[in-house]
């Protein structure tokens, strides 16, 4: 199916603690796109930016940490009002602890199958399902 929108580029991290745990934050309920949800850090790729620059970039103005890519994990697609936006999802190593931004409302870590009870980003959970349910949990 062609579709009339453009399509955009976004990338996100899976930060993982040392019980398996992921780095979820909670969207502010000013946000535009999915006000009050829960999603992984990261965000949209500037023109002209590399894509793991991005993502390290994203990480530190979300969470306030500096990390290290580790590995590719997966893609998705989410449908915005105005873009089709591609997610290539990282995992990302850091240290320390999460601060929360403005963007964001709150920060918590749950599991893989915890987070297919909590309040996500639609494309969240088919990715979950995919990609990292039996990984970690």
């Amino acid at each position: 199916m062609v579709s009339d929108k453009p399509f955009g580029l976004s990338v996100r991290a899976v930060i993982f603690d040392k019980d398996g745990r992921c780095l979820l934050l909670k969207r502010s309920m000013r946000s535009r796109n999915y006000p009050g949800k829960w999603e992984f850090p990261g965000g949209k790729v500037d023109r002209g930016e590399r894509f793991d620059d991005a993502l390290l970039r994203e990480v530190r103005e979300e969470t306030g940490l500096a990390g290290k890519l580790k590995c590719f994990i997966g893609a998705a697609k989410a449908e915005m009002p105005h873009v089709i936006a591609v997610q290539l999802v990282m995992e990302v190593e850091v240290a320390g602890v999460p601060v929360n931004s403005p963007e964001h409302e709150g920060s918590t870590w749950a599991t893989p199958g915890e987070m297919l009870s909590m309040d996500i980003v639609d494309w969240v959970g088919p990715f979950v399902r995919k990609h990292l349910i039996g990984k970690s949990d």
